[in-house]
């Protein structure tokens, strides 16, 4: 069930910060809702990428619903392709950019605007929607087959970068390690005179020479216990060392 609560303005959330903040609503909007969902999924045929596709499974059928979130006006009008390819199609907007284009969205694509909570404490998202303009069902534009290959792609993609994020640094191979190194070689530690590049090196040789002592160590009480036994085993008539 979809949790309501106290809205806010959002007139002084800077873009970039907004943008994520509804990214973040919507994804839970949808998982509620009952749909599986992925952001940025590239359509075959130049029919572009879809900012937000969900994927509601019906009794009898498959429902896609795709999203295209808009945070100024500027990039509402913009020459970016829509990627309005779903059974049912959506703007996603701010409530200020809504009264604004309003009179310029097709008659078949429907509209949520987005409402920011006052409290967002023991919530997933700061936000949620209520839909000012429901969608005319429409056909897919994309051969489903093709749609569920992508949507899957996607979903993968999510899933190597969760992987990447719990395995850490191991994930990735030496060269990438390698050149990850070479690409931070001029960033400065604020704690340290020496960059982190160098720190690596340092580290590595420092270890190395531990590792080196470890087995020298290794090797003389090996060698200690061997000369121990053969002196135990020495025959009366054999000469002492």
């Amino acid at each position: 069930m979809l949790k309501f609560t106290k809205i806010r303005s959002h007139g002084e959330i800077m873009k970039t910060t907004l943008t994520q903040e509804i990214e973040k609503a919507l994804y839970y909007y949808c998982i509620e809702l009952g749909g599986i969902v992925v952001e940025e999924v590239t359509m075959p045929e130049d029919q572009g990428i879809v900012d937000t596709l969900a994927c509601f499974f019906k009794p009898s059928s498959t429902e896609w619903r795709c999203y295209e979130l808009k945070v100024t006006k500027a990039d509402f009008y913009s020459k970016a392709k829509l990627s309005f390819i779903g059974h049912y199609n959506y703007f996603v907007l701010t409530d200020e950019l809504y009264k604004k284009v309003q009179e310029d969205i097709p008659n078949d694509i429907g509209v949520l605007v987005y409402r920011p909570y006052l409290e967002t404490e023991d919530l997933p998202a700061d936000g949620t929607f209520f839909v000012a303009k429901k969608p005319l069902r429409r056909e897919l534009l994309v051969e489903e087959l093709a749609l569920t290959q992508r949507f899957m792609a996607s979903l993968f993609r999510e899933v190597q970068k969760a992987k990447r994020m719990s395995y850490g640094t191991s994930f990735f191979s030496t060269e990438q390690l390698y050149k990850e190194l070479k690409r931070r070689l001029d960033d400065k530690d604020s704690l340290h005179e020496k960059n982190y590049y160098q720190r690596f090196i340092d580290d590595v040789q420092t270890a190395r020479i531990d590792s080196l002592e470890e087995e020298l160590r290794a090797l003389e009480q090996d060698y200690e216990f061997l000369r121990q036994q053969r002196q135990v085993r020495r025959r009366p008539t054999e000469p002492l060392e």
